[in-house]
């Protein structure tokens, strides 16, 4: 008798997909927090927002991914940090709007479901998630034969916050304002497609060493994004001067910083008030770039721009600190428009 045809046949395999559920429940049950109503497995999931603490809320939501950085993640099979980085494009989004993160899903879509390689980056999602105090609550995983080469995998990540009425960003930004930069964990997850282009110009390899520290290339590279949530929401909530934030992505500090202050006023920033890491240098070098095309393709070292009141500057870099941030005092917010500079970074 002929044996008819299964899915598995078809290159989709049900049953691991079942056992990557299983093998990342315990890392998604420790990002559980206030509001969370059920686990994995659902159709859905369910989150009370009273529970959270919330008795006028608006729902904030952001959605983003990692781009082409997953490109070095796959070809050096250092996956760990990508799931961070995928959580941290989207938890710091929502923020700078005022928001609390509250709960994360994910998307994992691959062309076979390799079980070590999908537990490793679900479980650096979860990692992210627990980081920013916010609850894994579902995802989807999709083994899609034909639509991936071997190996190859992409992610996208949903975020949901809140906040009560009245408490949206950015409010009461005006000229004066004291910009405060927090330090970056290096290019976080932009540019990256020009980042792969300078080093194959450069003959280096992935597993090469790294020009600017000890490790190789690859892992200096693959450095995961910051999460600024947990100083970003202590801010919030305990300094009343905190007008606004910036999230330093794609589009670098020329693109990002006016989309944090409203028509009529600008920003000043004095590229002498930090210092340029050490791979900004080395990629800037070798692509000969020049540093206009640096500050709108990069973070540069600043990943996150906090718009706080000259009298309560102190308070918030305080904050900052305590959460482990670098903080700089970068510029102000003038009249005028867009984003002007003084002093050098290279």
């Amino acid at each position: 008798m002929t044996k008819g045809m299964t899915y598995a046949d078809a290159g989709v395999d049900i049953d691991a997909g079942n056992a990557l559920v299983d093998r990342i429940k315990p890392a998604a049950a420790r990002t559980k927090r206030a509001g969370v109503m059920a686990g994995l497995g659902g159709f859905g999931g369910l989150f009370d927002l009273k529970a959270a603490g919330y008795d006028d809320p608006i729902l904030v939501a952001a959605t983003d991914g990692v781009g082409t950085k997953l490109r070095i993640a796959i070809d050096t099979g250092n996956v760990d940090g990508v799931g961070i980085d995928l959580v941290a494009m989207c938890v710091n989004d929502l923020v700078c709007q005022g928001a609390e993160p509250l709960f994360f899903l994910d998307y994992f879509a691959t062309g076979k479901l390799e079980l070590d390689q999908a537990a490793r980056i679900v479980e650096g999602i979860a990692k992210g998630c627990e980081q920013s105090g916010c609850a894994l609550i579902g995802g989807e995983t999709a083994e899609m034969p034909g639509m991936y080469p071997d190996g190859d995998f992409d992610l996208a990540g949903f975020a949901v916050g809140a906040m009560n009425r009245g408490a949206d960003l950015p409010r009461g930004v005006a000229a004066g304002d004291v910009l405060l930069g927090l330090g970056s964990s290096g290019v976080h997850s932009n540019g990256y497609s020009l980042v792969r282009k300078i080093v194959a110009q450069s003959g280096l390899g992935w597993d090469d060493q790294c020009p600017w520290q000890d490790t190789t290339l690859g892992q200096a590279l693959l450095a995961p994004t910051t999460l600024y949530i947990k100083g970003a929401v202590a801010a919030i909530k305990s300094v009343p001067g905190l007008h606004g934030f910036a999230h330093i992505t794609g589009g670098g500090l020329t693109e990002n910083l006016p989309r944090a202050v409203p028509d009529g006023l600008g920003l000043s920033v004095d590229l002498s008030s930090w210092d340029l890491p050490d791979v900004f240098k080395w990629l800037a070098g070798e692509a000969q770039m020049d540093e206009g095309e640096m500050l709108k393709t990069f973070n540069c070292g600043v990943g996150m721009v906090a718009l706080v009141a000259a009298d309560d500057v102190q308070n918030a870099q305080d904050v900052f600190a305590a959460a482990g941030h670098d903080v700089f005092q970068i510029g102000e917010v003038v009249e005028g428009a867009g984003v002007t500079y003084s002093g050098s970074l290279l």
